[in-house]
């Protein structure tokens, strides 16, 4: 057995006030991160087992398979004999574990590089081309954003640009192999774009280290006779985005914002602690000391787990009146979090489309300079609610127009986020003949999206 020295990092139990600043930063897939240190880790008593023998192959396979024991949410459905050796990997394992899931909800726990976790949630890096993508329709793969000076960027790849070949092969015919994600692992790699005009260009790009800016702009939209909106595009819930924030609601404070819009549609979640602090900023003024979230473990776990998350006044929190949120199916984990644990305390309106569906996260258990990512909790509002496994709905229709900037004054979502909070309702957006919404009929595919941190929380290649 490996020897486990836990450093837990979450609030001690049930119902007590948890404090920011006792707060060692946290991991993952909107957690809280518990750490499990192993091979060769020593806990102070230098009885660590070898990292060789620690390392094994079966070792490792235990090791999942003891901490899903202990900490997996659904860990009461799994079977009570489950023998390592019928599995060829811990990865195997684990996808064996994750079928056990009601309704096999689980499609995140994962296992992947301790370093890969820790350079993008503690610094928003990641090694790729610097882009995010979808399927228009069967063949129609779009890009939906570009990482500012990544070597996509450098490329000339842009937002609504077209793939039409890699490596010389279409992307018809790619789906029909190996699917585009794996063929989009491989560096260089050669692009063959359309862009929006309908020009063509072809480019080789390799991968190299990209940097996520998890704030990309934030601005005032002034209205005659109110005090001005407030707009921000909240990319990702990484630590880098902390210093952004105290600067945007500095900013919103400071001018008498009380309507936000906040623009989620491509972040796919990451730390609880800066959502957290995220829901300080828009409801510490009107929400002071009330219920945020609930996490909650499972029946072994839960009277040491368990925790409650209170609003807390902040020098630039604002007195918010109304919140838009910009959302895609793209939408999903801490950022639902957010939108979620704001519903019960202010006017909260979804425009876009609806969300993605996440309301459990992952922990993190470190091992063999791995981190396995484990389903271990679920979070609920104030209310008590925490079942949007189905996405939270859209409250006002709008297309994500990938022929126009996100945030610009044309954007059909912020045309329609603007309209609503002028006292315009929902507007009716024509659809372009040309739009097919990703995802709404069964012939769209869809990116394999499973694996690093940065595909699952960003879409990010």
């Amino acid at each position: 057995m490996l020897t486990r020295v836990f450093a837990t990092m979450d609030t001690p139990g049930t119902g007590t006030r948890w404090h920011r600043g006792n707060f060692m930063r946290a991991l993952v897939c909107f957690s809280v991160l518990a750490i499990l240190a192993a091979c060769g880790s020593s806990d102070g008593g230098g009885n660590a087992p070898p990292a060789d023998t620690a390392c094994s192959i079966n070792e490792q396979k235990q090791f999942v398979l003891d901490v899903a024991r202990d900490w997996y949410l659904w860990n009461d459905l799994l079977p009570a004999q489950i023998n390592v050796d019928d599995y060829a990997t811990p990865e195997a394992l684990l996808a064996d574990i994750r079928s056990y899931s009601p309704g096999m909800v689980d499609a995140f726990s994962a296992i992947g590089s301790l370093q890969a976790d820790q350079e993008f949630f503690g610094e928003g890096k990641f090694e790729g081309f610097g882009f995010s993508s979808r399927f228009e329709a069967a063949g129609d793969l779009r890009l939906t954003r570009v990482f500012a000076d990544s070597p996509a960027a450098l490329g000339g790849l842009a937002r609504g640009q077209r793939i039409l070949e890699l490596n010389g092969r279409t992307i018809a015919e790619i789906q029909a192999a190996e699917g585009v994600s794996a063929v989009l692992d491989q560096s260089p790699l050669e692009f063959k774009m359309r862009e929006i005009d309908g020009g063509e260009f072809t480019v080789t790009i390799e991968q190299a280290v990209v940097t996520i800016d998890p704030v990309p702009q934030w601005r005032l939209i002034p209205r005659t006779g109110l005090t001005p909106v407030g707009y921000v595009e909240f990319a990702q819930f990484i630590s880098t985005a902390d210093p952004q924030l105290e600067q945007v609601f500095a900013e919103f404070r400071a001018n008498g914002v009380t309507d936000v819009i906040v623009d989620l549609r491509y972040n796919g979640g990451g730390l609880v602690s800066t959502a957290e602090l995220f829901g300080d900023y828009l409801g510490g003024d009107v929400a002071e000391n009330l219920i945020f979230s609930e996490t909650r473990y499972n029946a072994d776990r839960a009277a040491e787990n368990n925790r409650t998350e209170f609003f807390e006044r902040l020098g630039n929190s604002i007195s918010l009146e109304e919140l838009v949120i910009v959302a895609t199916g793209s939408t999903a984990s801490a950022s639902e979090l957010v939108t979620n644990g704001m519903e019960p305390h202010v006017s909260v309106t979804i425009v876009g489309d609806s969300t993605f569906g996440k309301p459990i996260g992952q922990s993190g258990f470190d091992f063999c300079e791995q981190r396995l990512r484990l389903t271990s909790f679920q979070i609920f509002n104030a209310d008590g609610f925490g079942d949007y496994f189905d996405g939270l709905a859209a409250d006002c229709a709008a297309n994500d127009d990938l022929n126009v900037a996100v945030g610009a004054d044309s954007d059909p979502n912020m045309v329609a986020a603007l309209s609503y909070l002028n006292g315009g309702g929902c507007p009716v957006i024509a659809t372009p003949a040309d739009f097919a919404k990703p995802g709404f009929e069964t012939e769209t595919p869809q990116l394999n999206r499973f694996g690093p941190p940065s595909r699952e929380f960003a879409d990010a290649f």
